[in-house]
């Protein structure tokens, strides 16, 4: 049997709603890879649309953490971060990363803190400009146009998006440092929605789309980010990968949508995993 690869996940855990290390671990793990969880905060529902929620932050505990990991010569094939709540844990990742990353290490970066045109309201303003310094260790970075846009100091655009305008924004992105982008949320139509792609060493852009559904639903950027990572990990190259990730979250969208769950709750990924299995020749 091959060697199984492991995945360490830099999340926070919101215990419901379907999201960040809720989706990671499943998803990847589907994948065939082990997923080792760096929780950077615990709540018992992720923000959007809920009240009332708990939150308690666990930005002391991840030194810690590293340290036991560290104490067991583990060894990681990725390291990937999301949601990182303070200037604070973006300082304290930038070093786990440094502890940890060896040759064959992917650095995997989902630039979680903005969308449709807004910062999270947890977020200050500089914090973009923290970001952008810690996506200069990324070998990939996965930002939506929002977030594209506050990395390189640009306002932000409305959609329809141009080929030459995403294209342009995919290289001021890739002068950041990271290798490789992968920009969600691109549309030049109103019936597909998707990512482009973008491989600096060969000045390569690609596109991966789906059919648009109707609505807004939580979760679906950690669906998509997980799911691509999984299939980079079973080596499928980039493009590929990323159309099998845009085809598991529009259905994972769709099965939602037609159950007529409660957007808040997340999206049905579970069915889905599958033929996401499938896909991935496992």
């Amino acid at each position: 049997m091959k060697h199984q690869k492991r995945v360490m996940a830099v999340h926070d855990l919101s215990c419901f709603g379907k999201c960040s290390l809720t989706t990671a671990i499943p998803i990847i793990s589907a994948a065939g890879v082990e997923t080792v969880a760096l929780p950077t905060a615990v709540l018992s529902t992720h923000t959007g649309g809920f009240t009332g929620y708990t939150f308690r932050d666990l930005t002391e505990d991840i030194p810690a953490i590293a340290r036991h990991w560290k104490s067991l010569s583990l060894h990681f094939d990725a390291i990937y971060t999301g949601y990182l709540g303070s200037f604070e844990q973006l300082e304290i990742v930038s070093k786990v990363i440094d502890s940890f990353r060896c040759k064959d290490t992917l650095i995997y970066m989902d630039p979680v803190m903005a969308d449709r045109g807004r910062l999270y309201p947890s977020f200050r303003l500089d914090f973009p400009e923290g970001m952008a310094k810690l996506c200069e260790k990324a070998d990939i970075i996965l930002p939506n146009l929002t977030e594209a846009a506050f990395l390189v100091g640009e306002p932000y655009r409305e959609g329809p998006y141009s080929k030459k305008y995403i294209e342009g924004l995919l290289r001021r992105l890739a002068a950041l440092g990271p290798k490789k982008i992968v920009l969600t949320g691109v549309w030049d139509e109103p019936e597909h929605l998707g990512c482009a792609v973008y491989d600096a060493e060969s000045n390569c852009v690609g596109y991966a789309m789906g059919k648009w559904i109707e609505g807004s639903y939580h979760g679906t950027g950690d669906v998509f980010a997980s799911a691509l990572l999984g299939a980079l990990m079973n080596g499928m190259p980039l493009l590929q990968s990323a159309q099998k990730a845009v085809d598991f979250t529009v259905g994972s969208i769709r099965r939602t949508r037609t159950a007529g769950t409660d957007v808040r709750f997340g999206v049905n990924f579970e069915a889905g995993l599958p033929g996401y299995i499938r896909s991935l020749g496992l």
